[in-house]
């Protein structure tokens, strides 16, 4: 066990590498919600349109991030030795509604390089622990020297009200603490602050400081995005930054050019511009002020005085250029990031079902490499569930067992119903293809329980189905041996 100094140190050293993380994350974040601050060419092109374009982003990360997550969607967990998901641990991830929160895990991981889960038991409800997908600046695990699994420690720090609260998991105990904010201890000198910022143990009701973590694991799992052997994982995000300010750029030229440039300009030649006098209080001219042009624009009159004065005309701007540009600078985030580009450009040609499927390839293997990597994450959650509620034997399986997703490709129902029949002529068993059509382990057993009522309400019909399904019944003729009863 460790002492309540040791359990400090560990909190604080956790901290500084959320704190160290917290400003990519930030600006990460804020490139996904379209928060983008904008780059100029020119010092004086961002003194004189700055302020103009400030608000102004063309946002393509965001479709980068959310197209792989709207694929993931997980459909149950399939323990090592068993033919079925088990049931049980899907409820557990349905009374939680991860359904909807694993997306958000899924969406911050893509984006932040990284999210969490937790999983801890809830004392009233043995059978039902609660489990939490986590924010990047929220949660910081630490791995065993050498180890990219073994978890030594997890820390989960957030802000409430005026003070801040953290809790320290490890495998054996789990420690509560809170401090106060830094700018609510101003009033102290500064030789007070380390004092007065210090974490102290937290007290919740009756519960003990530190107290027991009966699970005997660190109940806090990484799921990193595209993780690399020797480095921090990757950010789907990270890559489309410098193209994305790029992209930006050129809108704001486009812009401007619009504004300055996209209409023919007449210019007069030859001639001074039209000037007013300038009249003291007795009538007397005293000067003389230029015309404003604006009243030309009113009156839609235009004196041009001078022998050798001729109007002369600019042509338009060609705003192609900058679209023909971002259209290509929008490919190569395409082709960079493995996003489809008819998810980008927006525009699609009349293409063979085929064809959708060949230009989707790059986004359909990174969605999979993501259900490998997170699946992963996730297979460990649902060990850590098992342990919550005291089976250690189903834990055990789960270490070895499959976490089931949804299909990756996305194809026309008539497409998909033609390759499951013809899968199902060849033997794949109904329960196999059922899983492969999307359906959910808790779906696929209620379509078995009304197949097999029909099957008793209509057992004749039921065999005439399945033999003109191509299914010819084992052993002797059903049919025949109805037929044969007295």
């Amino acid at each position: 066990m460790a002492t309540l100094e040791q359990a400090r140190s560990l909190v604080t050293l956790l901290e500084n590498e959320l704190l160290a993380r917290a400003s990519e994350v930030d600006r990460l974040n804020g490139f996904y919600r379209g928060e983008q601050p904008l780059r100029f060419a020119s010092p004086e092109f961002r003194e004189y349109f700055a302020a103009r374009y400030r608000e102004f982003a063309d946002n393509w990360t965001q479709v980068v991030a959310d197209s792989p997550v709207e694929r993931l969607t997980v459909t149950g967990i399939k323990p090592a030795g068993d033919d079925r998901a088990d049931r049980d641990l899907w409820r557990v991830w349905q009374v939680n509604g991860l359904d909807t929160d694993s997306q958000l895990g899924f969406l911050g991981a893509g984006t932040a390089a990284r999210s969490f889960v937790l999983v801890w038991g809830d004392p009233d409800n043995p059978d039902m622990p609660e489990v939490t997908f986590e924010d990047a600046r929220e949660c910081v695990v630490a791995y065993e020297p050498g180890s990219r699994r073994r978890r030594r420690a997890a820390l989960k720090r957030w802000q409430d009200g005026n003070d801040e609260y953290a809790t320290l998991y490890l495998r054996d105990e789990v420690w509560k603490f809170r401090r106060p904010l830094l700018r609510h201890a101003r009033s102290v000198n500064l030789a007070g602050v380390d004092e007065v910022l210090k974490w102290e143990p937290r007290e919740v009701g009756d519960e003990p400081n530190p107290q027991p973590n009966p699970m005997g694991a660190v109940p806090v799992v990484e799921l990193a995005n595209r993780p690399l052997l020797a480095d921090d994982p990757l950010s789907d995000v990270a890559g489309t930054v410098a193209m994305q300010d790029a992209i930006n750029l050129l809108w704001s030229q486009l812009f401007t050019a619009a504004d300055y440039a996209a209409f023919p300009q007449r210019v007069i030649m030859g001639a001074d511009m039209p000037t007013t006098p300038i009249l003291d209080e007795r009538g007397q001219v005293i000067g003389e002020r230029p015309v404003p042009l604006e009243k030309f624009a009113v009156d839609r009159v235009l004196w041009i005085t001078g022998d050798q004065a001729k109007i002369a005309e600019w042509s338009a701007a060609n705003l192609s250029a900058y679209t023909d540009v971002i259209e290509v600078a929008v490919g190569h985030i395409a082709a960079q990031t493995r996003t489809p580009q008819h998810y980008l450009v927006g525009r699609m040609a009349n293409l063979s079902g085929d064809a959708l499927i060949a230009a989707e390839t790059g986004l359909v293997k990174r969605v999979e490499e993501k259900q490998m990597w997170f699946g992963m994450a996730l297979r460990e959650m649902f060990r850590l569930i098992a342990l919550a509620q005291g089976d250690e034997g189903k834990a055990q399986a789960i270490a070895a067992g499959a976490v089931l997703w949804a299909d990756a490709e996305s194809r026309s129902q008539s497409q998909l119903a033609d390759a499951l029949m013809k899968l199902k002529q060849i033997g794949f068993p109904f329960e196999w293809i059922a899983a492969r059509y999307g359906l959910t382990p808790t779906e696929i057993a209620d379509m078995l329980a009304m197949r097999e009522r029909e099957q008793l309400a209509d057992p004749i019909g039921a065999i005439a189905a399945e033999m003109g399904r191509g299914g010819f019944p084992a052993g002797p003729d059903p049919v025949a041996a109805i037929d044969d009863q007295p």
